[in-house]
């Protein structure tokens, strides 16, 4: 992994390893072409570039994650998606559907 600045290099093993897990976006689904890997703990506060510590997201929720109230988690080895409470006031957490998974 490299850093410069604000801008990190994810090691091509985990994302390789984030398309397979995530199949694309963790919030909207779009393609893995479409992605960039999240770090959920950042880099710069201790955070690993590790498979339980990234997730696949597009750019639009990508910037949502740096720039507003939502969260991201891992747990049960895939990412979820926790709302603003403006937007849930019970901040349930969402999963999209991996039916990539499933067969």
């Amino acid at each position: 992994m490299a850093a410069v600045g604000f801008l990190v290099e994810v090691d091509l093993g985990v994302g390789q390893a984030s398309v397979v897990v995530d199949g694309g976006c963790a919030g909207c689904g779009r393609p893995p072409s479409w992605c960039e890997v999240h770090h959920i703990t950042a880099w710069q506060d201790g955070g690993d570039t590790a498979l339980h510590n990234c997730v696949m997201l597009c750019r639009t929720c990508h910037r949502l994650q740096h720039h507003s109230e939502w969260e991201v988690r891992i747990r049960d080895g895939l990412p979820e998606l926790i709302p603003p409470a403006w937007i849930d006031p019970q901040r349930r957490p969402r999963r999209k559907p991996l039916l990539h998974l499933a067969a």
